[in-house]
């Protein structure tokens, strides 16, 4: 069963241009609105966000990687039912979260299937992060969060569930940071893998 949430965005992301050198610029005009851009063409815009290094990233210190598997796909069936979130697109975010390992653990303590952070999994009730079901389950609930928040929009969601929704909600666009940009194309490139209409 799907619920809409469709390959929106795939042409518009995968020809973003290369962060390397990006960021995000700011400023707040006289009736106190503040304008983000990461291509400022007026020199009121001050840079607000530098594109993060590399070894900033979230992902896990140990993966071991199963392709493909469809060991947790009733698990993964069950909550995509339960939260309306599409199948393929949970599967998707599982594999590059953690290749289907559920004892992943991420350098900044991220864990489980869907690299869950603590205070993420405490906000959505999880007390075992390395159980699949609790993981499953308190990972498909955020992300069905974070579409609600972003009003549907599978590119900022996504990057939300990478980079931090309080980040993603402050500037509206996925940040200057090489990790979240390549978590973001690769999670909707699985995705488009998995997907069956």
């Amino acid at each position: 069963m799907r619920y809409g949430i469709i390959f929106i965005s795939f042409l518009t992301l995968f020809s973003l241009t290369d962060p390397a050198s990006a960021g995000i610029y700011r400023y707040e005009d006289e009736n106190g609105v503040i304008h983000f851009s990461n291509c400022p063409r007026d020199p009121k815009f001050k840079l607000y966000l530098r594109e993060k290094e590399d070894k900033e990233d979230k992902g896990p210190l140990y993966t071991s990687y199963v392709k493909d598997s469809k060991q947790f796909d009733a698990l993964i069936q069950e909550f995509s039912n339960k939260y309306q979130v599409d199948f393929a697109l949970i599967k998707a975010m599982i594999r590059v979260e953690s290749g289907f390992n559920p004892q992943a653990v991420s350098r900044k303590g991220a864990k489980g299937l869907m690299q869950l952070m603590p205070d993420t999994a405490y906000r959505m009730n999880v007390s075992n992060v390395f159980n699949p079901r609790e993981n499953i389950e308190g990972g498909t609930r955020y992300f069905r969060y974070l579409l609600s928040l972003f009003n549907n929009d599978l590119r900022l969601s996504l990057a939300a569930y990478n980079a931090g929704e309080n980040l993603i909600s402050e500037i509206r666009t996925i940040p200057p940071y090489r990790e979240t940009v390549d978590y973001v194309r690769r999670v909707l490139g699985y995705y488009q893998s998995y997907y069956k209409p």
